[in-house]
């Protein structure tokens, strides 16, 4: 029977398990779906079979720099106590090793790399989803890269819950950077400078502002030169260096990088689950479903 992508992806979402693995297991079995969830808890991964339609909003960032390259990565599990265990922080500095390492370009070639084990990153989470208990995935990572003039801005806020990963250039001030990071995880920018704004984006804020405008009864005349100062308030709420420094209020962003000779080039943050469903926690219904087993 022929393996098509749909029924590998389908076997991947039911199980967990790294692409290749699935492709094997349903060429093993000949397409038989069931069969082929058998053959893979069969090498280890029933536990992951089991876990894999449940909710893993909690975890942590990890950055990791070396040279010239850093990346900053983010693993969830179901459970804020998972996330301080000290196997799981370990599996997430072994996984950002890997991440620096080898630079998979997507999430999904990094589940089918080999690690230094010579188990895939897949096989890798789902024996520690069997030792730890919980639902353990990759969520998201992305690798940086900075000139020999650049620095790296790494903050990590609560022990993980937000990290950001700024590239500095012109500086290579590591506390410049770090200030400018910590900056970041307070404000949340969605863009480095306005000119990375895209023109839709201007266009349907200036039309919400208009409206705004005229409905408080403001003369048209007067409208425009009002909607033009109200985006730059816009500006200074979504872009990085049009905003109030943290450690300066009276400072913009922008201001203090031209102050120290840098400009920030790019920047992630990452803060755990968001955007997800979180789990509703029913501790009593926990015990007696562990009764019954």
């Amino acid at each position: 029977m022929a393996i098509t992508a749909q029924m590998v992806k389908e076997l991947r979402e039911k199980t967990g398990a790294g692409m290749l693995d699935c492709k094997k297991a349903l060429t093993e079995t000949n397409g038989n779906m069931e069969e082929a969830i058998d053959f893979l808890r069969k090498k280890g991964m029933a536990s992951a079979a089991k876990k894999a339609d449940r909710i893993a909003a909690e975890g942590i960032t990890h950055i990791l720099s070396k040279g010239n390259d850093a990346v900053i990565v983010e693993v969830n599990a179901e459970t804020d106590f998972v996330a301080k265990n000290e196997n799981f922080q370990q599996l997430v500095k072994e996984l950002a090793e890997h991440l620096l390492e080898n630079k998979p370009a997507s999430l999904e070639e990094a589940m089918d790399q080999k690690m230094s084990s010579g188990e895939s990153v897949s096989e890798y989470i789902n024996s520690a989803i069997a030792k730890i208990g919980e639902k353990i995935t990759l969520r998201r990572f992305e690798v940086k890269t900075k000139s020999d003039n650049g620095a790296f801005g790494e903050y990590l806020h609560m022990g993980g819950r937000i990290g950001v990963l700024a590239v500095l250039e012109g500086t290579t001030d590591q506390e410049v950077a770090k200030d400018v990071a910590m900056h970041i995880a307070a404000i949340n920018p969605k863009y480095v400078s306005r000119e990375q704004v895209s023109e839709d984006e201007i266009a349907r804020e200036r039309q919400v502002l208009t409206e705004q405008a005229l409905n408080e009864g403001k003369p048209e005349k007067i409208v425009e030169k009002m909607v033009e100062g109200r985006l730059g308030k816009f500006f200074e709420q979504i872009c990085l260096v049009d905003q109030a420094f943290v450690k300066n209020p009276d400072e913009k962003v922008g201001k203090f990088l031209k102050s120290k000779g840098a400009e920030v080039v790019d920047f992630v943050r990452y803060e755990v689950g968001e955007g997800m469903e979180k789990r509703q926690e029913n501790f009593a219904e926990e015990v007696m479903n562990q009764t019954k087993k």
